[in-house]
């Protein structure tokens, strides 16, 4: 069945893949996007066959237009960055839950078939663990004013280690910074809408999303553009704690195809479901497998030792609902989407912004 899709942020790193995934699979496509400066400081490339609209997912009017004619949504639009979200508090909140709520409100009246949101591991806060005696734990925390070498992870109320598992999506809401409140909402307010007006609805939490295209001179961006800026500039990747944070790598084309299979699975209706990899790694290694991939094994990173106000110590993605639901698996080998990464950013031109990034936390008293 081929049907028009809208794209709201279509013009991005993701949006763009997505766009080209239900290209290929025989769906007409429009996007809608407003090249925000931070995220395109270059126009991005047309993909054959998209008919793109440059407007703010705000602007009413330009919602509605670019609703005529379509049945069903995918919406990505959105301000990324846990760090500058902790301080760019108006704007997140505008451009992500404005710009939601806008859009849920033009679709009153131009209802569509299903509405699929882009959600965020974020939301979770620190993933899930288990004690010493073998129970999960949803709610852990950790006291980030010690300063031996266990500040850095959670440990139970009788001060016991835990250990991390795949978090799954039943695990509650543990909201550390705006940008993973913003994404709650978002997620929220598109089920809550959706089923009033009898539009079908899905979310799609995302865990950490990498390969080419993404925005190299963001500093808010995802964490393997950003150490991919750095290293293009022959400068070492900066790693907050003390880099053993785990974290799940899932490849752009695998998070498009989930959106496209999202878009048409029935069982996905209503549903909430996780996009990642089913594999953790840690902030170091991968630091020092993208140095190797773009010819700098010698760059090491640096370990600053620095905690960052919203960041958590581990989540890594539970996938088997996903798996259930959309028959999504994730199919692109980490170390090829590496080598992948690194053969695109030796062709582009980088400015690195994160010493500046970590500045404007660092002076709001973000950085400890």
């Amino acid at each position: 069945m081929s049907e028009t899709v809208l794209v709201t942020g279509g013009a991005g790193f993701i949006g763009s893949a997505v766009a080209r995934e239900l290209i290929g699979r025989g769906h007409r496509v429009r996007v809608l996007d407003a090249l925000i400066e931070q995220v395109h400081a270059d126009r991005p490339a047309a993909i054959d066959g998209v008919e793109f609209i440059q407007a703010d997912v705000r602007d009413a009017d330009a919602v509605s237009r670019a609703l005529h004619g379509v049945d069903s949504v995918i919406h990505l639009a959105a301000e990324v960055g846990v760090g500058q979200s902790m301080y760019e508090i108006a704007r997140y909140t505008s451009a992500n839950d404005l710009g939601t709520a806008v859009l849920l409100e033009r679709l009153i009246d131009r209802p569509v078939r299903r509405i699929v949101s882009a959600s965020s591991m974020s939301i979770y806060g620190e993933g899930l663990y288990r004690n010493a005696d073998g129970d999960l734990v949803e709610d852990a925390a950790r006291d980030l004013r010690r300063r031996d070498g266990e500040r850095w992870n959670p440990v139970d109320g009788q001060g016991r280690a835990l250990a991390p598992v795949p978090t799954p999506e039943w695990k509650r809401p543990q909201l550390s910074s705006v940008y993973a409140l913003n994404k709650y909402v978002q997620e929220q307010s598109t089920h809550i809408v959706a089923r009033a007006y009898g539009i079908e609805s899905a979310c799609l939490r995302l865990f950490n999303v990498f390969g080419p295209g993404q925005a190299l001179s963001n500093p808010y961006t995802g964490v393997l553009a950003i150490f991919s800026s750095r290293l293009l500039n022959e400068q070492p990747p900066l790693i907050f704690e003390d880099g053993e944070q785990r974290r799940d790598f899932v490849h752009v084309r695998d998070v498009a195809r989930a959106f496209a299979d999202a878009l048409f699975a029935p069982e996905a209706a209503g549903r909430t479901l996780n996009v990642g990899s089913g594999f953790d790694r840690s902030i170091r290694e991968v630091a020092e497998a993208l140095a190797a991939a773009m010819g700098r094994p010698n760059i090491a990173p640096t370990i600053t030792g620095e905690a960052r106000s919203g960041d958590i110590r581990h989540c890594y993605c539970d996938t088997r609902l996903a798996r259930e639901v959309l028959g999504f698996e994730a199919r692109e080998d980490f170390g090829a989407g590496l080598a992948e990464l690194a053969e695109w950013v030796s062709q582009q031109t980088a400015h690195d912004r994160v010493a500046t990034a970590r500045e404007e936390l660092a002076l709001r008293g973000l950085v400890a």
